[in-house]
């Protein structure tokens, strides 16, 4: 279990990444991970930078994208951040796995707190019948996430842009929330220690989460950097940011709030287990990963 799960105590409350997979590094239908994760670098600073990393993004296999979930026990509430991929590709949809290898079946968990509704964040809430994977849970999700997703215009303007089955799984995988999501307006604590920061560019309504208990604190970015370069240049948004400029002021919010705080940091797509600091370095910021 230890390549499968990491966990750590913030004061009372227990938090544990989940592996859910990987995923191959050409997200179709963008022609390499580095036009992918850095699609409006200037094409020279950015070669000189991997190639002062030691990266060689124009390799696929250079970039394999991890997945994961945040299992959080606060003593009270068994509370799941973003529910996987599913069956994205074939490797992924672990999690539900991993979980039961802990101890903790799908009916167990009360409560899941979706950070966005991109298919690798929901693809875990039904199984291949359509049904909940999660039958409990009460759910949560920003209200300018669940408006963007399913709203009639955003449906057109997918249409023809080779986008449509993404959109059809994040629908097929939100419509089980329907009854029982409760839509977050602002800024503000969902449980007692644990708390919502709007976090929007990824998507319209991406959300960050700080889970705080005895003067310690886990930031969690979800999909704010999607690479320990993001930290240092803030400004390289990936393909799939809806909004560049918006993830630009949001990383530097969120990096920030990190450096200061000197709060562990959770990013669900840098390695696993995604756990580091965020120092400050230069112009922008550093990522120090768990094992530096």
């Amino acid at each position: 279990m230890a390549s499968e799960t990491h966990t750590v105590k913030i004061g009372t409350i227990e938090c544990s990444v989940i592996n859910d997979g990987t995923f191959p590094g050409t997200p179709t239908p963008y022609t390499s991970p580095k036009n992918f994760l850095f699609s409006n670098a200037p094409a020279g600073q950015l070669k000189q930078v991997l190639r002062e990393h030691k990266i060689q993004l124009e390799v696929v296999n250079d970039w394999i994208i991890p997945f994961a979930g945040l299992l959080i026990k606060t003593g009270n509430q068994i509370v799941l951040m973003d529910t996987g991929a599913g069956g994205l590709g074939p490797d992924t949809g672990k999690l539900p796995g991993n979980l039961r290898a802990m101890g903790i079946n799908p009916e167990d968990i009360d409560i899941v707190i979706h950070t966005h509704a991109h298919r690798d964040h929901v693809g875990g809430n039904t199984d291949g019948a359509a049904k909940p994977v999660f039958p409990n849970a009460r759910y949560f999700i920003r209200k300018a996430e669940w408006d963007y997703w399913t709203a009639d215009k955003t449906k057109l303007s997918y249409q023809g842009t080779g986008r449509e089955g993404a959109l059809e799984l994040t629908l097929k995988n939100l419509a089980p929330l329907r009854g029982r999501v409760e839509l977050i307006e602002n800024e503000g604590e969902i449980l007692p220690g644990i708390v919502a920061i709007s976090a929007p560019g990824h998507t319209p309504g991406h959300m960050a989460l700080s889970i705080s208990s005895g003067g310690e604190r886990l930031l969690c970015l979800s999909d704010t950097a999607h690479h320990a370069i993001h930290m240092e240049y803030p400004a390289w948004a990936t393909a799939i940011d809806f909004d560049p400029e918006q993830v630009t002021a949001t990383r530097r919010k969120l990096f920030s709030r990190a450096a200061q705080e000197k709060s562990l940091v959770f990013a669900t797509h840098l390695p696993f287990p995604g756990l580091g600091h965020i120092v400050a370095g230069g112009d922008g910021w550093r990522w120090m990963p768990v094992d530096a």
